[in-house]
């Protein structure tokens, strides 16, 4: 049950002015996926591109169990999960990358319907942390040269969605991707403003 508590506890940055953690541009997500493909790190592979496309919070991605993203040793195209945080449910796909990967994880590991899709290598977690994850996270931006400080889980939760806002402009679609109950809480998380702005004067000749 402990882990259960680590999205509802107070956040370490509360009342700390720290910036928002960088969402992955498809280079780089390109660059982490090709590394861990040629290395053969079938589960890294299988938890990057679940943590891309579930575009859940890592208290949640790591309590994901087989039976909530597969049907047997099949990944599903889609999956609904409870939020810890909200209560709430949320859908997300698996594309077809993330479904070979998961299942390639699944066969390699021999997991069952019932177990953890990201076991722990220690004995007494269940599955894999929050903080491991985050390690785990940091590894893969320092390996392709990187500031991991600039880089985090939230990342991972960042990036489809500010892939798909800046192609489709559609706030309501990316607010239902990431299970926000309100729409303001999607433009702050996305930070529309300060990326808009930007993206404008990348395009301005002075």
């Amino acid at each position: 049950m402990q882990a259960a508590s680590t999205c509802s506890r107070e956040p370490w940055n509360k009342g700390k002015l720290v910036g928002q953690k960088t969402p992955f541009r498809l280079k780089e997500i390109w660059a982490i996926r090709v590394r861990l493909e040629l290395q053969a790190r079938v589960r890294d592979l299988a938890l990057f591109n679940l943590g891309i496309d579930s575009k859940l919070r890592a208290c949640d991605l790591v309590q994901l169990r087989v039976r909530d993203d597969s049907n047997g040793e099949r990944a599903a195209a889609r999956a609904k999960v409870m939020q810890q945080k909200t209560g709430q449910p949320v859908q997300f796909e698996l594309t077809g990358p993330t479904r070979l990967a998961v299942e390639a994880w699944i066969a390699a590991a021999h997991l069952k319907a019932g177990d953890f899709l990201f076991p722990s290598r220690i004995h007494e977690s269940p599955h894999i942390g929050t903080r491991q994850y985050a390690r785990i996270v940091d590894s893969w931006v320092e390996e392709i040269g990187l500031d991991s400080s600039a880089y985090g889980t939230h990342s991972m939760r960042r990036t489809k969605p500010s892939l798909i806002y800046r192609r489709t402009k559609n706030l309501r679609a990316v607010q239902l991707l990431l299970g926000h109950s309100k729409l303001e809480s999607t433009v702050r998380y996305l930070g529309i403003e300060v990326e808009d702005a930007l993206e404008l004067a990348e395009h301005t000749d002075a």
